[in-house]
Formats: structure tokens, C-alpha cells, sequence
């Protein structure tokens, strides 16, 4: 088994180390040809900014617009938001978006019904210039809710390229009666 796991892994390397530049990831977000808004020095010089920003902008009483510029300036151009989820009797599925299909599905709801997400707990984890932070977080429809809606985990990878943090991917999983949030994950960072 670990012998076809790795074949498998070995080939799909090779497929990706063989493609034409064009088909490959970019090496850095400045190569992309299209380039978020600049972002708030402030919301991109450190890790805890960068997190603080991507709660905050995505949070508001029902009625507010949403600053989706500033939500667009926290991404590396390609970066994905990816959540989980298993419709009636189907197995579970990701969807795969891009921050403007993010704006495009969910904006108008978190505008209309009112949406605050915080963070209730982190781990982070570096290496070089690549960061993967698991946050747990709650969500209420309003700031003074006396409980949460939902509770879960954002698996956050960031980039830092040597002038800012950037927001690679989000991918994220809600918290059920079959899957609670693991303590390890509640502490505060």
C-alpha cells in the first residue's frame, strides 16, 4: 500500500514538475497579472494583523457593506477560499472558490442577516516563508449574541514574502455534534 501511495505521489510530481511555466503556480504574487487592491500596511505586518483583518472585514451588523477592496488586498492573486460540507445524504464535498466568488456566494448574505466571526483559538505553524495557522472560530449574527450559530475550524496557509503576510488558501469545516472542536485547538494564541 505505502509502495502505491508513493508511485502515486511520484507521478503526480512528475506531472506537475513537467508542465509547461504557464500551467505552474506562480512564484510570487507580484507574477500575477492581476493585482488585488493595495492592502492597509497595517492589516499585513504580522501574522495576528493579517488574521484580525480577514475576521473583521467579513464581520458587521445586517445592513453593512461589507469593504470587499480591503477583503481583495488581504489575498495573493490565486488564493482560494474552500469550504466543506455534505448536502442531505451525499458525502461530503468541497467547494473551491476564488475571493471574488467568495464576495460573489456569500457577501450578500453576511450583508443582509448580519455576520460576526472571531477567532476562539489558534495553532500556527512556520517554516521559511510559509505559515499554516489552524484558527477555531465562532459566528454570531450579531456582536452581543448570546451564543454562537457555529463554531469551526479556518486552516489558514499564508505566505510572507519578505515585505507583508498574504492569505494563500482558507479552508474550513464546521463543528457538529460528530465532530467537536478538539481542546488543543481552543487555546488563545
Amino acid at each position: 500500500m505505502r509502495n502505491m501511495l508513493l508511485r502515486g505521489v511520484g507521478a503526480v510530481l512528475s506531472v506537475v514538475l513537467a508542465a509547461p511555466p504557464g500551467l505552474t503556480a506562480q512564484a510570487s504574487p507580484s507574477a500575477a497579472s492581476a493585482s488585488p487592491p493595495a492592502a492597509r500596511a497595517d492589516d499585513v505586518r504580522s501574522i495576528d494583523a493579517i488574521l484580525a483583518a480577514l475576521y473583521d472585514v467579513i464581520s458587521g451588523p445586517a445592513g453593512q457593506r461589507r469593504d470587499w477592496d480591503r477583503f481583495r488586498s488581504l489575498f495573493v492573486p490565486g488564493a482560494r477560499l474552500i469550504p466543506t460540507g455534505a448536502p442531505p445524504g451525499q458525502p461530503v464535498q468541497a467547494r473551491v472558490w476564488t475571493p471574488e466568488e467568495y464576495i460573489q456566494r456569500a457577501g450578500a448574505s453576511l450583508e443582509r442577516d448580519g455576520f460576526f466571526e472571531r477567532e476562539i483559538g489558534r495553532v500556527t505553524e512556520t517554516f521559511g516563508h510559509v505559515t499554516h495557522v489552524f484558527s477555531a472560530y465562532d459566528s454570531r449574527r450579531t456582536a452581543t449574541d448570546a451564543a454562537p450559530f457555529a463554531r469551526g475550524i479556518n486552516s489558514i496557509q499564508l505566505l510572507n514574502d519578505g515585505t507583508r503576510w498574504w492569505v494563500v488558501s482558507v479552508y474550513w469545516d464546521s463543528e457538529r455534534p460528530d465532530n467537536p472542536i478538539p481542546d488543543r485547538y481552543l487555546k488563545r494564541p
